[in-house]
This record gives structure tokens, sequence and C-alpha cells, in this order.
């Protein structure tokens, strides 16, 4: 951090608190975070509107900063001015008063937050303000003088810790009676000082004795006492103890991360202590850089103990302080000063905890006083410093912050390959990577977590943190029971962690135990009393599975109020009133869910549901979409004109002449594709609205363009009438029309004059070798274009009959015109579907006429739906090169041709140039967003290649949906659950396979993949093998 990060200067400080803030949490804990939240938004404004700025603003804490202390306490003025006419409309006992304090002194500035002397006296003068008050320090009222129409009351000379001198203190009053005046100050006269330094001496000889005697055994407490009946939780039945952040005390902000860490290590030593109750780090360090009372912390935390303390770091040494004090008497019960080298850090820690224990009477048995231990530190000084700093970046929360912590773990086990906990630093960083989206394979950065985890095991079985690390990879792979027993496990060894409990809650509400998952989130939560949002989360679903919706919103507010833009609490507070049939709230908050992802849908969301009972999944699911959640995410608009062509409306009432309104969609389509100046969406994604009465804003909104082509055919006789609009989808607004009466031997003609159209209409510019290739090549025999269309109809069924009666068109179109390239084209891909269906009886026969016919077509006049034909055959042949070039040309040809990219990306995939296929295959997704199941299969193909295992999955559960008896999808599936040591899945796969197929055999399907690389097909064979396929 450098100077300009952090600087000193002079400022006004208000600090301010809700008096018996506890009692009004505990009497009703929603009307109390509505009534502050309220409060807080008009103190806000108003410190805002004196020039102020509000620095933190947590619980019922506020702190604000003003340039001039004349306008701070102006604005104080005006603030309790305004919360006494709002509290007048509440019951005395839901009243809610703030005190504040007032100074002007001297401040760190470090980013956006503040603290020092300045900000410690302002904190200590709100404590001494009355509810509704203010107080301010003498250094404040030196300033104003009368510049305010307020009075004053000296309240006389105050201690503050930490700071030298005590501090003056007055109260402002804010009746008009008391405008001007100061009431009880006594300023010394010149001459008293003498007689009384003689008055003094005389005193001092007579009580020096008595001074011990009431020192140590009359003197009332040294500070505010905690009440036992205010606190917001009931104390429990053991020694309980919470460890505030020690103060560095080094002079610089960059040594934060030092005092920090010592903090964390006390808590975490203190927290194996099976007969100690001990408050975890999160909530201790809410109140860091904020001088709050002992007093407070004690009645907000509910515990009887607090250790405060100071870290002073120099070249070599360490000085460390530490103070515990029971806050309910209010009396120092341990105090030390460590001054040692600083390799003796671990001892000093060891030391401080062992005093802690022996002072609260706690007696340890061998076990537990060798857990204690550091045992699973460092003797590397600087590997121990850059874990301590790692850990600062990993709390952080950003991805910039998460890489910087990444780089410090690595540095660390640099330095000392065996440090245990660097291990489980850096395995968290790759964790919260693949949790929070930063990583660039999710799939990776897990496994390198559990890598990092099972290393840190290796080296330190005891070492609680790795065991949470592993469970948490364990869920996120969706492993029930080996999660549940690693956080079972991290619990023993820590029985104050709230961490694993936390985490096992959440690993017991996975497995659809959702009651044991309340009963430990609330153990997480008693003691985390102020969480991240995440342990809400935990307890609120668990609520929501088991039907008490309530519980589960008011649970979800708090998650809310911790973290405004947490989605997964927006996401159920949604589901639970929508299941509670509030349909306006649940629509308020899928709304907000929207706000903080536009991109939100419940397709994508569903994915990362970890749960393990499907039918936990579809009761979310079928919430949420209740609540007006979406399906899909809204689809970019591509960064060129956009179009979709729906299907042309059949109007001769004719059912059998649906064949050729369809054929005259597919060959617009197929000719505005052509051009790379246009977006065109394929036929297979804009069929799905066949028959539906859509409106063209819908098609728009969910294929992700701009334009929508619209039309209907009527065919009688040797007479044919089109009529084609183009319309705005966003707008509505109709672009052109047209009617065309024609004989249906320009039908050809026909088709490019509605293509041409729709160019000049969006304004597209087209290269002469563009134009030529948009437009239609054809037959003057009209049965032989008519016999085309059926045989492509029949060609798409994919069953044997199918393939039959396509093969018997392209025989009776190729009699009719020889000359016609697409009898040819059609003729071979039924050739290639024999070899697919298994319908041959000499594969490599029926491959080689299917390469006869597609190069004759090609000789004929080149199109990329041959081209593409050709490569996959070359593909199967084994003729990788040669299939590649002709996929190439195909896309040259057709650029937004889907079925070519995703034919490509394939190709690819088995050439070993997995990335390469993942870009291709993910462009024939955005040209037709409702793909065929084989699209989403080679998705999954080339994710399971590129290690990105949940991806792969995904995919393949995709397929499965519209082909549930797809034995290949089943094969891939049963792979990577293999893969990812998820054996029972594989093995569950497996048995699919040979359920589909009970002659399945490894041997014989080895030999049908045509993998360029004999690797690739070695990874998949064992994968199977190993989900125990023979």
């Amino acid at each position: 951090m450098n100077e300009e990060q952090a600087k000193r200067k002079l400022a006004a400080i208000l600090s301010a608190d809700v008096k018996g803030y506890s009692r009004l949490m505990e009497d009703d804990e929603e009307a109390t975070v509505r009534t502050i939240t309220a409060y807080r938004e008009v103190m806000t404004g108003l410190i805002e509107g004196q020039n102020g700025r509000v620095v933190d603003a947590k619980g019922d804490n506020l702190l604000a900063e003003f340039p001039s202390v004349v306008d701070g306490v102006r604005c104080a003025v005006e603030i309790q001015k305004e919360l006494r006419v709002r509290n007048s409309d509440l019951p005395e006992n839901r009243k809610m008063e703030f005190r504040i304090g007032i100074n002007l002194g001297d401040v760190i500035e470090e980013r956006d937050n503040i603290y020092g002397d300045g900000v410690n006296i302002a904190a200590r003068l709100e404590g001494l303000a009355e509810g509704g008050g203010i107080c301010i320090s003498g250094t404040a009222f030196d300033h104003i003088g009368k510049k305010l129409p307020v009075g004053y009351e000296y309240l006389g000379e105050q201690t503050v810790k930490n700071i030298e001198k005590p501090v003056r203190a007055y109260n402002v009053l804010l009746g008009s009676e008391y405008a001007g005046k100061v009431i009880g100050e006594k300023r010394p006269e010149p001459r008293q000082w003498h007689w009384a330094a003689v008055a003094s001496a005389v005193v001092l000889i007579m009580v020096s004795g008595a001074f011990a005697i009431w020192n140590f055994y009359l003197r009332p407490p040294p500070m505010e006492v905690a009440s036992v009946e205010k606190m917001a939780f009931p104390l429990p039945d053991k020694p309980s103890i919470a460890v505030l952040p020690f103060e560095n005390m080094s002079g610089d902000p960059k040594q934060e991360y030092f005092s920090n860490g010592i903090t964390e290590q006390i808590i975490s030593s203190l927290s194996k202590v099976p007969n100690l109750f001990v408050i975890a780090r999160s909530s201790t360090f809410t109140y860091k850089g904020k001088p709050v009372k002992v007093q407070k912390v004690a009645e907000d935390l509910g515990v009887r103990y607090v250790l405060e303390g100071s870290v002073q770091r120099t070249s070599d040494r360490i000085r460390i302080t530490a103070q515990l004090i029971d806050a309910t008497t209010g009396y120092h019960l341990w105090s030390e000063r460590y001054d040692r080298e600083q390799k003796d850090i671990f001892t000093i820690q060891d030391d401080l905890t062992l005093e802690i224990t022996k002072a609260l009477r706690i007696e340890l048995i061998d076990g537990e006083q060798a857990r204690i231990w550091q045992k699973h530190e460092t003797s590397d000084l600087k590997a121990y410093e850059k874990v301590l700093q790692g850990r600062q970046y990993t709390t952080k929360g950003t991805k910039e912050d998460s890489a910087r912590a990444l780089q410090l773990f690595k540095e660390a086990i640099a330095l000392d390959p065996g440090y245990a906990r660097a291990y489980a630093g850096l395995g968290l960083t790759h964790f919260f990577d693949a949790r929070f989206g930063w990583a660039e394979s999710r799939t990776k950065s897990i496994k390198m977590a559990f890598k990092c985890a099972q290393k840190a095991i290796e080296l330190d079985d005891t070492l609680d943190m790795a065991h949470i690390l592993i469970g948490a990879v364990y869920i996120a792979t969706r492993q029930y029971e080996k999660a549940i027993a690693a956080m079972e496990r991290a619990v023993a060894l820590n029985p104050n962690g709230a961490d694993a409990y936390s985490t096992l809650a959440g690993a017991l509400g996975c497995s659809g135990r959702w009651i044991d998952s309340i009963f430990f989130a609330k153990k997480a939560l008693r003691l985390n009393p102020f969480p991240t949002a995440y342990y809400f989360h935990w307890l609120g679903r668990a609520y929501f599975m088991t039907g008490q919706y309530d519980s589960a919103v008011a649970t979800f507010k708090k998650a809310v109020h911790v973290n405004p833009n947490y989605l997964p609490a927006h996401a159920f507070l949604s589901a639970c009133y929508s299941s509670s049939d509030r349909q306006a709230e649940a629509a308020a908050e899928a709304k907000e869910v929207l706000r903080i992802n536009p991109k939100f849908s419940l397709e994508s969301y569903t994915k990362t549901l970890p749960y393990k009972n499907r039918a936990d999944i579809e009761r979310y699911v079928v919430a949420l979409r209740r609540a007006g959640l979406p399906d899909k995410a809204p689809l970019q608009l591509p960064d060129k004109p956009s179009i979709a062509v729906l299907p042309f409306t059949n109007m001769s009432d004719d059912p059998k002449q649906e064949y050729f309104s369809d054929g005259i969609t597919e060959e617009i389509i197929t000719a505005l594709s052509k051009t790379p100046n246009l977006f065109v969406i394929a036929r297979n994604s804009t069929f799905t609205y066949k028959g539906k009465a859509v409106k063209v804003q819908q098609v728009g909104r969910e294929l992700g363009v701009k334009y929508v082509l619209e039309g209907s055919v009527r065919k009688a006789e040797d007479k044919v009438r089109i009529t084609a609009q183009l319309v705005d989808a966003q707008t509505g607004h109709h672009l052109w029309a047209e009617r065309y009466d024609k004989e249906l031997k320009n039908i050809f003609a026909l088709q490019d004059e509605i293509t041409f159209n729709v160019i000049i209409a969006l304004q597209v510019k087209l290269t002469e070798g563009e134009q030529a290739r948009m437009r239609a090549w054809g037959t003057d025999n009209f049965d032989a274009y008519a016999k085309f269309l059926k045989g492509q109809e029949y060609a798409r069924r994919f069953n044997r009959e199918g393939n039959l009666l396509a093969r018997k068109m392209a025989e009776e179109v190729i009699a009719l015109d020889p000359g016609y390239p697409q009898g040819y084209r059609l003729l071979g891909s039924t050739h290639m579907m024999d070899v697919w269906l298994r319908l041959t009886k000499s594969p490599r026969k029926s491959l080689a006429e299917a390469v006869r016919l597609f190069q004759k077509t090609i000789d004929m006049h080149p199109d990329a739906i041959t081209s593409c034909h050709l490569g996959i055959v070359y593909t199967m042949m084994r003729q990788h090169e040669k299939g590649i070039t002709e996929l190439e040309k195909a896309i040259a040809l057709n650029p937004n041709m889907a079925d070519n990219h995703a034919r490509f990306g394939f190709v690819l995939h088995l050439n070993g140039r997995h990335k390469e296929a993942l870009v291709e295959i993910e462009k024939a997704i955005r040209l037709n967003p409702f793909p065929p199941n084989y699209y989403f299969l080679y998705l999954g193909h080339t994710y399971m290649y590129e290690g990105m295992y949940d991806e792969s999955i995904a995919a393949y559960e995709k397929a499965l949906r519209v082909e549930p008896n797809n034995l290949f999808t089943r094969l891939r599936l049963a792979a990577v659950y293999s893969l990812l040591g998820r054996e029972e899945e594989a093995h569950a796969e497996a048995a699919e396979v040979l359920r589909i197929n009970p002659k399945f055999s490894l041997k014989h399907f080895s030999k049908t993949i045509p993998f360029k690389n004999q690797s690739d097909t070695d990874h998949l064979i064992n994968a199977l093998r190993k989900a125990g396929l023979k």
C-alpha cells in the first residue's frame, strides 16, 4: 500500500449507534431491521446534505466524516430532530434512539476507510450520550463556539482507551432556552493552583495507604458492565469468549494482515477446546477499526468474556499485549505483554492460548493440549507471513484479490513444501475461483482444490480447514456421503468451528436431510452471529424444503440485509412467496434476481443446484417459474442484421402439401444463410414454431434476432401464390411485404426474388460472388423438385423406413432430371445413413458410394451441405485431413449453416482439436438455439476431453431430455462419471447402456470410434472399463 492509499488528515467524525439495539432485535427482529434501514437512509441523506460522507454502516453503527465540524454538529442536530418526529409514531417499546458522538481530530484515511485516535474518541463520546442525544469533544466545542443555536453541558474530562490525555466532553442541549449557554463548565482561577497543590500534598500522604486497599478490593468496575438480560443470545453453559481483532500498533497499515493473522490463529487454537464456546472470526472482525465497548460486544454476541490486544513489530522483534475481560463484571481476569524475537511467534500464540484457558479455569486433557499447539505451522517465518497475507486477500472476495492470494500461497509452498495450511489456502482459492465464476474452467479449479486439500490432509490430518475444503469439493461434485463424513471430521477437530457446522448443514441439506440441516445451520449461526450471507442460505433453504415458508422468508431477509445483491437469497424469497400464494411479493423478488443478473435463466440456474433428490430441485424450480423467472436467458443480438424465417403456412387445403411450403421456407433460409453479412437462424429452431400462433416479438426474444420473415404458400395445379412480410421483432413494424402470383415453373426465380427483397430491406450489400451463390440452382422439371422436397422430409425421419423412401425419391429425381445436383446429394446421404443406422452389410462400400455421389454433386454445383456431408464421410473413413478440408469449404460457402458448424466441431474433436471444436459447436447452438440432441452430444464430448466434466454432464443431460434412450449419450455419461470418481453414477449409466444394447462390447465399440489419436480412444475406453463395461 503506498502513501496515496493511506494518508492523515483533520476531519470531523460522527459516530452513532442505537440505544438498546439488542433488546429491540430480540423483541422483533424483522421490525427492527425495517426501522433501522429506513432511519439509516434518512441519516445518510442528511449527512450528504451537510457535505458529509458515510464511511461505514453495519448493524446499528454508523460512522461518517465531515470537512467542517460545524456541518457535522448541525447534521447531528437535524438527525435527532428528524428521528424524534419519526419515533413519535412508534410505541414506547419500539422507539429507536441513536446516540451520537462527534470529535474533531486527526485520522488516517485508507481507501474508503478512516481510523485512528480521532475515530476512537468519537466512539467514546457516543457512549456518553443519552438516547436521542449528542456528545462532542472539547476540540469540537472550541471550534464551534456560538456558531450554532444550541447550548452545551460540560461533562468533565473523560478517559479514552489508548489516548494519553483525558478528553473534555460536552452534551449538546437542543432546547431553544439553552441557545448560547454553557452549563457546568468551571475555569480555575489563576491563584487557586498554589493552594490546591499544598492541599494535595497533605492529602496525598494521608490517603496513600488507603488507595492500595481501594484499588485492589473496593474499586468499582473500570467499565460499563454487560447485562445478561440484554444479551442477544442466552449465555452458553460453558465459558464463552469473543476474541476482538488485535490492533496493529506498528504504524504501518501494510502490517494489518499480520495482526489479523495472529487474531485468527488465537481464535483457531481456542476453538479446538471443547469446554469453551468461541465466537467465529467473521463476527468478531465486524468490530475491526471501531472503538467498540466490551459491554456491547458481549451483549451483541452473547458471551461472558472478551479478549483484546495489540501487535507491534520491528525489524526482528514482536510485542504482543493481551487482556482478558469478564464483561459481566467489568474486571480484567488476566493480562500479559510478550516481548520476543519474531521467530518465537508460534510459541507466543501457544502460551497465550494456554494462559487464557488457565484464567478461565479450564482443564485440558493431554490430547486437547496437544491439539491447540500450532503443530501444523511452519518453521519458516516468511512462509507463515505469506499465508497470512494470502488469507487477507482471500477474504476480500474479488477476482483480482483471489489471484494475488493464489500467488502468495504458491510462494509459501515454495518456501516450505511441508506447510499444510499453505496447501489448504491454495485449495480454498481454487475453490472460490470455481464457486464465483472466476475460473476459466470450473472443473479444473475444483480438481485443483481437491488435490490441494488432499495434500494438506496428508501433511496434517488435524487441520480442520483442509477437511472443510475437501467436504465443500465433495458437495460441488455431488458426493454427499463423503462430504458429510469430511464435515463431521472437521467438527470433531474443531468443536467451535462455525464454518464446519455451516458446511455440514449444507452437505446434509444437499443429501436431502433437511431437518438435520436446520439443526447444524442454527448451531453455526450461534457461533457466528454476524456471518456472511451463505450461512443464512443454508438455513433458509432447509426451511423452504420443509415447508416452513415464514421462517424461510425471515432467514433470507437476513441474508439480503448482509448482502443486498446475494442472488440465491432473492431467488429463494421469490420461491417462498410463490409457494405461499403471495404472488406480488414473489414477482418483486424475481425482479430483483433479474436486476442482479439480467441473463438469469432457470435452465442455467438449475445446473448449479447441488441437490441429490430430483424432487427437491423440481419443487424449487416450479416455484421460481411460478414467480415469473424465465426458463431461458435472453440471447444477445448479433453485431449484424439477424433474421429468423418462420415456416410459411400451407394455405392449400391439402395437408399433403406441407412438404412444399416447408421446402420453400427451407430454400429461403438456405439462400439467406450464404451471405456472411447476415445472421440467419437455422431451420430446426424456426420450425419449432410451426403450427403455433406466436407473436414475432416472442420469436425475436427467444431466438435472439431483430427481424422475422413470415409468409404463406398456396399451390393450385400449375400456379403458386406466396405472400411474405418482413417484421422488426423489437418494434413490430413491417419493413417490407409482398404477394406473388406465379407459375410453378418459375418457383426458383420466385425464391430468388423474395431472398433479394429481404436483403434490400435489410440494407445488406452483396458482392457479385455472393449474389451468384444465393441464386437458386434448380431444375426446369417441377416434378423432380417436388420429389426432392419429399425425399428430404423422408430422410429427416432418421430411421430405416424413412431412409428407404428417401432413396426411392432420390432415384426418381435423377431419372426425371439427370442434371439436377440435388438428386445425387440426396442419394449420397441415404448411403451415408445406411452406415449410421447400421442398415448396410458393407459399411466400406456404402461410404465409398456416398463419396462418389457427393463428389458428383459438387462437380455439378458446389454447395455447403454436400461439402459438409463429404467431410463427415471422409472422417468416418479416417481420412481426417480430407474431412477437415471439406468442412472448411462448407463453412466458407455458407457461414450461417448451423449444422455445418456443429459437424465441423465434432470432426475437430475427433482430430484432438477440442478448443477449436468448442468454438464451432457454440456457434452452431447460437445459430440454432433449439438444436437437435446431437449438438449437445458433440458439446458434451468436447467438454469431457477439455476436463470440463460438470459442463459435460450438463450437456449430456440436455441430450437425454430429447432422446432418453440414446446409447452414445449414456456411454459418454458413464465415462464422465467414471473420470470424476462418481462410481455409483458411472455404474448406473453403464447399466443403462446394457439395457439399451445387451450385446454391447467395448472391443467392438473401440473399433468404430474414428479418433485420429489413439490416446483419445484409450482415454474413453479406460473410463468406460472403469465404469464396469466390458
